[in-house]
Formats: structure tokens, C-alpha cells, sequence
């Protein structure tokens, strides 16, 4: 089931939108945008962030927030518009789609697989992602949750390779076939070492992805 974050001043006008497009296959957690702070994503993570715009003014924090979920999380945004404010579209910077109420839930459902499917068509050949975890590999940038992640090169190698193969096992010495080159003369401790690593880096309690099998080798989780 596809994830939706709700980010809206009036929760309880969404209630029964929400509960429509549950049953349609995609699941809405709801933020209250008039309690507390709204610049961080909370630890939801969704897979595209809806938000309501009915009555909201353009020099509402509620318009400035697309762009910024789009630097901290590059995650797919869909405005939920109010007839009055269709006019100011143009003032949302960041949004992928909008749609203008009455908001049908099969509309709404509908426009976010398309927006997704098209998003991640685009960043397929670029951007791996799996959970918090994002890896450009077009910069050869890897930030967990919006934070940037310091690796070597080799680190980044084997992360990229384990993740571009998620579910895989590979043993250790394929890895340094892989990663480090056939003619590579290190023992294969040199894995286990990268891996330590690498894991202290990208994991902790709330995050694994690299999962050790026994007698065999590594390989990165298949679902996230």
C-alpha cells in the first residue's frame, strides 16, 4: 500500500477523504498544520505528501512548504486546491500536480500513482531509494532522512552495488570481484571491515539495511 503524508489546517474536513482513499490503496497518515512546527518531516516516511490549500494565503507558511519538502526529502508533492484559490497556483513552488475540490478520492488516489510512476521513471537511472535512504548516482551523494552521509569511495561502491541488487546475497568474495576488481589482493576480511563501516554509518535502531548471511555473505534488504 502507497504511503500519503497530509499536511492540512482542517483534519476533520479530511476525515472522510482520507478514509476513501485508504480504501483505494493508498494509506493517509494527517498532520495538523495549525499545531506546532511543519518544516521537518516526521518519521512517517511517506511516499508522496498531499497538502490542502483551501483559504490558505499566499504568504502562508503552507505555501513555501512544497519547496521545501522537495530539498529536504525530494518527495512528490500534490495540492489539494479550493476553487477560490486555483488562481494562485503558479504561487506553489515545487508542486508535481494539483487537484481542485470537490476532491474525488479516486481522482486524488489516481494522480498520485501517476505522479509517482512518472517521478520515479525519471530519477530511475539516478536516484536508488530504499526508505530514508537516498542514493544519487549522479553526484555520488547518500543522505538517510534528508542528512548527508559521509562515505569513502569504496563504501559508496559497495553500498551502491549492494542496493542496486536488494534481496541478493552475494559471498565475500564476489563483493571484492565487484567492488574492489579481480585483481585485487586483499583477503576478503576487507569486506567485513567495509561492511562494519558502512553499517555504523547508515543504520541504527530505527534503520537496517545491510543484513549478514550466515556462512555466506551480505545482501541488502529486499523490502523497506
Amino acid at each position: 500500500m502507497l504511503k500519503a503524508l497530509v499536511i492540512t489546517a482542517r483534519p476533520e474536513q479530511f476525515r472522510e477523504l482520507g478514509s476513501n482513499l485508504n480504501s483505494l490503496g493508498l494509506h493517509c497518515s494527517v498532520i495538523d498544520s495549525t499545531e506546532g512546527e511543519i518544516d521537518g518531516l516526521p518519521e512517517k516516511d511517506p511516499d508522496i505528501v498531499l497538502i490542502t490549500a483551501n483559504g490558505i494565503s499566499p504568504d502562508s507558511e503552507l505555501y513555501n512548504l512544497p519547496s521545501k519538502i522537495k530539498k529536504a526529502r525530494r518527495l512528490p508533492v500534490i495540492v489539494l486546491l479550493s476553487k477560490d484559490t486555483v488562481a494562485s497556483t503558479d504561487s506553489f513552488i515545487g508542486i508535481d500536480d494539483f487537484v481542485v475540490e470537490p476532491w474525488d478520492a479516486e481522482e486524488v488516489a489516481a494522480r498520485a500513482r501517476m505522479t509517482l510512476r512518472r517521478l520515479r521513471n525519471v530519477d530511475s537511472d539516478k536516484l536508488i531509494k530504499i526508505g530514508d535512504l537516498e542514493i544519487d548516482t549522479d553526484d555520488c551523494e547518500v543522505t538517510l532522512g534528508g542528512r548527508p552521509i559521509e562515505l569513502t569511495f569504496k563504501e559508496y561502491e559497495l553500498l551502491r552495488f549492494l542496493a542496486s541488487n536488494r534481496g541478493k546475497v552475494f559471498t565475500r568474495d564476489v563483493l571484492l570481484d565487484k567492488v574492489w576488481g579481480y585483481d585485487y589482493f586483499g583477503g576478503d576480511r576487507t569486506v567485513d571491515v567495509h561492511i562494519r563501516r558502512l553499517r555504523s554509518k547508515i543504520e541504527d535502531a530505527n534503520h537496517t539495511f545491510i543484513e549478514t548471511v550466515r556462512n555466506i555473505g551480505y545482501r541488502f534488504v529486499k523490502e523497506k
